[in-house]
């Protein structure tokens, strides 16, 4: 009876400093976005933007979902799913840069 307990591990989250730091992060990249935006890279411009977006979102999914606690299954359904955008995104510009 016991072997078919499910144990829940206490997930150790790290304390308040860490998640300071991780905003100031996402603060400073959004103000880095909106300062990209104003200056003409040509047609690297939408490339640095979602650059500074994938850096964002892996902050936000490894600090403040803890995506980094989560089992190993999980992360790799989450990687599978940011392929199959990044995908999806490559597609999208190679039929968009025909026009």
């Amino acid at each position: 009876m016991e072997e078919n307990k499910v144990q829940n591990e206490h997930v150790h989250t790290p304390g308040y400093g860490i998640y300071f730091f991780v905003w100031l992060a996402l603060i400073t990249l959004t103000a880095l976005t909106a300062t990209v935006s104003g200056v003409n890279f040509g047609k690297l411009s939408i490339t640095v933007a979602l650059i500074i977006a994938a850096v964002k979102s892996y902050l936000v999914l490894t600090e403040f979902m803890h995506l980094k606690f989560e089992m190993r299954a999980f992360r790799i359904f989450v990687l599978v799913a940011i392929l199959f955008f990044t995908i999806l995104i490559v597609l999208l510009f190679s039929d968009y840069s025909f026009y």
